[in-house]
């Protein structure tokens, strides 16, 4: 497979590096164009590479359709990995589309917001300019799969597996994804994207639910308290725009009833966030500033110390992950089904802080699927619309692996019950 990398930043390098480090069990990748606006940056993390031909470097800017088109072209790619924020969702999505190749990204399309119940209502979904399409996409025999990384991407997958392998029926799925990172020196960090960041955690947070729909929330609603495993702990969690609530509902059913998505920020980091909105620094339109225009989000993004660069001073572990509950064998069950990566460990194996080496660990396991013909399909879709088991069995070859907590309930008490008889029987029989 040839692909064109579009974005050199903390994804962008992680995704590199995690093909990098699977080595020769990564044949299927025959080139990967790394392209960025800062074509000095693109030098820097193809440098890392340490093989040109195989990790070329080039300059593109993402919301030029034809710069991108005319590099797919050069070198002949099958695919085109959105490795930029959001905002250049379409511009490369439709570039991939003319240039006619299959395409992937991280994160779907942007949502706005209802202009006049934005709390109650929806308007524009995430992904709905991407979805709308889909035939489109199928007629002219391409691919374009939408929300590949880690939430969403990992957690779509988690959740298919979930309804095939794990549960009669299903009640409720709830993305939850928290942490315990620290970064020192660094009084307000971003982990991740900081323009996403305040995209995804200002917007109003999407619910579904079978009877209503999509609907919206205030930011930061329904708080809970959720025991994080691996060492994390109790985390608060709150509502979060995410793409799961639209995807999950698409494809997975089994009498599913509503999808969530939560989130810990932490009380620190939403006072941040409220008072960006309440300065208006939140904003993506253009504010004129003497002679200049810019748009203050651009400007704190600009700012923010790079998510790319902290790697050296954070310290901790981040979780995602899939909580379900529902019915299994007739009994009432709740698991947690989910991945921790921890930074020093990160740090250690692919120079990427945990945060974005999460990330770029299941698109890059979904490329290999893709590339091998494990995963096929034609049109716009989300990752559960391929069978999850390679996935998941391709986790642990990928030094990425998953945990499940199974946690009170009916059926975990006759787990238990049923574990406690058999050592019984297997004492006794050791002693006869």
């Amino acid at each position: 497979m040839r692909i064109l990398l579009v974005g050199a930043g903390g994804v962008g390098e992680a995704v590199a590096s995690v093909i990098k480090r699977r080595g020769a069990k990564a044949d299927w990748m025959e080139q990967l164009v790394i392209a960025d606006y800062n074509f000095n940056r693109a030098r820097e993390v193809a440098a890392k590479m340490d093989d040109p031909k195989r990790f070329p470097a080039e300059k593109v800017d993402a919301r030029n359709k034809n710069e991108i088109i005319s590099l797919a072209r050069k070198y002949q790619v099958d695919l085109i990995f959105n490795g930029c924020d959001p905002s250049f969702n379409m511009h490369i999505f439709n570039a991939a589309f003319e240039a006619g190749t299959n395409y992937m990204d991280c994160a779907m399309s942007l949502s706005e917001p209802h202009p006049e119940d934005p709390y109650h209502k929806t308007y524009i979904k995430l992904g709905d300019l991407q979805f709308a399409q889909a035939k489109a996409w199928e007629d002219k025999g391409l691919l374009a799969l939408l929300a590949a990384g880690v939430e969403p991407g990992m957690s779509d997958v988690f959740a298919k597996y979930i309804e095939k392998h794990l549960f009669d029926e299903l009640e409720e799925i709830g993305v939850r994804d928290g942490n315990n990172l620290v970064v020192e020196g660094v009084e307000i960090p971003f982990g991740f994207s900081i323009w996403t960041t305040i995209e995804e955690c200002l917007n109003p947070p999407l619910i579904w639910e079978r009877d209503k729909g999509w609907y919206t929330t205030e930011p930061f609603s329904e708080p809970e308290i959720f025991d994080l495993p691996e060492g994390i702990g109790p985390t608060e969690l709150v509502n979060v725009e995410h793409e799961e609530v639209i995807l999950i509902p698409r494809y997975v059913d089994k009498g599913l009833k509503r999808v969530t998505f939560k989130f810990g920020l932490g009380a620190e980091f939403i006072k941040v966030l409220k008072i960006l909105r309440a300065l208006g620094l939140d904003k993506k339109e253009k504010v004129k500033v003497g002679e200049v225009e810019v748009s203050p989000r651009d400007l704190v993004a600009a700012t923010a110390v790079d998510p790319a660069r902290i790697g050296d001073k954070m310290f901790g572990k981040t979780c995602a992950g899939v909580w379900a509950k529902g019915i299994k064998d007739g009994k009432e069950r709740q698991i947690y089904l989910y991945q921790v990566a921890d930074n020093q460990d990160c740090m250690r194996r692919l120079g990427c802080q945990a945060v974005v080496a999460q990330t770029a660990f299941p698109p890059v396991i979904m490329l290999e699927l893709l590339a091998k013909g494990i995963w096929k399909n034609q049109g716009v879709c989300g990752p559960e619309a391929f069978p999850p088991e390679p996935f998941m069995e391709l986790m642990e070859p990928y030094e990425f692996p998953g945990g499940l907590v199974e946690m009170d309930s009916e059926y975990k008490k006759a787990l238990d019950e049923a574990q406690f008889k058999k050592s019984i029987r297997e004492a006794a029989a050791a002693r006869e």
